[in-house]
């Protein structure tokens, strides 16, 4: 037997193993796993296509400004005047090529009631300083922000210490509390629409989003991207659900003045992840949790993100489900570690095989081997065309949720350059599902095993779901952050420059924004 014909027969043997009761069961439950995020991510477009539609519908019956509020009444100097105040604390670290265009989105918010903007910062050091200082310094007459050095932290990561500093330091009448991450853009309307939700339903104990990543054409942000699709569908319930990201979160700011269900211990004492130990909270005292539909932001992906920075946010992803505050958070966590891991390669064994069956079938085709020869059957095909199909069907659906964000972001902020679904390449996104669904595990059994993990130059290491040691060593730490790109050390931001856009914007909350409040 030739070489070539050794070959043959493993490709065949292979073929034909493929075709057992075992593996007819991983590829069928391969197509289920794909069809299944296709229903979801349908079901999510529904809900975020619902909101455009009402959005249309109030432009047509004359309400101009119906991506900032239902009723134009709303709007009306009466009801403004009674809106409460709102604290925004945002912790930063370091500053990269989008920063400066969130940061605007973020303080030219058209709220109508009193607004102040925390940025806390861990020292004078942090690049993200002097780029923050000097955008408060053009807008210090429209809007009411301060920076914030917090120190370092010693109790808990680095993100949740700046969190903490700029919630004791909010006004004294702040009625809500609104986190969010330095690489949100937000729309003009965000922050009213979030704390009408709050006044609504005064139950609710976090309002949350989620980000619609824009990826900048390497593998790895179009690996980010896939990785969060799947969690979109968990935001866009158009009202409550389990899940949180970090983000963006309102919160009362009396949950935090008192300590309410342990929101100020449970981060302080040992946190890692502010979102999943608050998701962990809401859980463990029935707290309602919820999602507007008009919560998706734009999150433009750093234009140099590298695969091995993906794989440093795929680690500290993966590294949250190895920490927790309670034994019922503990067995929440191992469960989503087992079944994230049995769905990743779940999802990715099937086309292993079918790349099998697809090369036997072509390899008798072009050697004129038999089906009686090669003792193959043409069940395996048939197997792989159901997986195209099925595949064909999920990428369907997750381009028609992307088409449907990128739109209802356009619409929420009409005056910001407009996204386009034309900067996609599906090819990617396809390679992407794969690289990331085979990599997911493997990064979770190192996450469980090593116990410890460098975020932002900060490697923190966990003892019984909690940090017990932080070290600091800018020399062996990463230069830059994994999504944005951002410079962590020694590089200042430039001075922010003017634009007409951005005049205009600031025209617009300077008529809207009131007279700033005396501490």
């Amino acid at each position: 037997m030739s070489a070539l014909d050794t070959v043959d027969w493993l490709l065949f043997s292979l073929s034909r193993a493929f075709c057992s009761p075992l593996a007819v069961f991983i590829q069928i439950q391969g197509c289920v796993i794909c069809l299944t995020l296709a229903i979801g991510w349908a079901f999510a477009a529904y809900v975020r296509n619902r909101e455009i539609n009402r959005i249309k519908g109030g432009i047509k019956d004359g309400n101009s400004f119906s991506f900032l509020c239902h009723d134009i009444n709303e709007l009306e100097h009466s009801n403004q005047v009674n809106l409460p105040r709102v604290a925004v604390v945002m912790p930063l670290k370091g500053f990269g090529e989008h920063n400066l265009h969130n940061w605007r989105s973020q303080i030219t918010s058209l709220y109508g009631g009193p607004l102040e903007f925390l940025f806390v910062v861990e020292s004078t050091e942090d690049p993200a300083y002097h780029a923050i200082s000097r955008l408060i310094t053009d807008f210090k007459d429209d809007v009411d922000a301060k920076v914030i050095v917090a120190g370092l932290s010693t109790t808990c990561s680095q993100k949740i210490h700046n969190q903490l500093v700029g919630v004791e330091k909010m006004h004294k009448d702040a009625k809500y509390v609104l986190f969010l991450d330095d690489d949100v853009r937000l729309h003009p309307g965000t922050i009213g629409a979030l704390t009408a939700e709050m006044e609504k339903n005064p139950e609710i104990f976090i309002q949350t989003g989620y980000p619609l990543d824009l990826p900048s054409g390497s593998l790895g942000s179009y690996c980010i991207y896939e990785y969060h699709m799947p969690c979109s569908m968990g935001f866009a319930t158009g009202g409550k659900t389990f899940f949180l990201w970090g983000g963006c979160m309102m919160m009362h700011a009396d949950d935090f003045r008192h300590d309410h269900y342990g929101v100020v211990s449970g981060l302080r004492d040992g946190g890692y992840s502010d979102d999943m130990t608050l998701a962990a909270l809401a859980g463990a005292h029935k707290r309602l949790i919820t999602s507007p539909p008009v919560a998706v932001f734009p999150h433009p992906l750093a234009s140099d993100l590298s695969f091995s920075r993906y794989w440093n946010y795929l680690r500290k992803q993966t590294f949250v489900l190895e920490s927790y505050i309670s034994k019922v958070n503990w067995l929440m966590n191992r469960a989503l570690f087992s079944s994230h891991c049995y769905l990743s390669w779940g999802f990715v064994a099937p086309y292993f095989m079918a790349m099998v069956h697809v090369a036997a079938a072509l390899q008798i085709y072009i050697q004129g081997y038999s089906y009686e020869e090669t003792t193959c059957t043409t069940g395996g095909l048939l197997l792989a065309s159901c997986l195209a199909i099925c595949t064909f069907t999920e990428l369907l659906s997750m381009w028609n949720l992307t088409r449907i964000e990128v739109q209802l972001c356009n619409m929420l902020s009409p005056e910001a350059p407009k996204l386009s679904l034309g900067t996609y390449n599906w090819s990617m996104v396809f390679v992407a599902l794969l690289v990331d669904n085979f990599l997911y595990p493997i990064s979770a059994f190192r996450s469980h095993f090593s116990q410890s993990i460098n975020w932002s130059g900060i490697r923190y290491h966990l003892k019984n779901g909690k940090i017990s040691k932080i070290e600091r060593n800018k020399d062996k730490g990463p230069k830059f952050t994994d999504l944005g790109g951002k410079h962590l050390y020694g590089k200042k931001g430039a001075h922010p420059k003017a634009s007409f856009l951005s005049s205009l914007v600031r025209s617009l909350a300077q008529r809207h924004q009131p007279k700033k409040y005396d501490v």
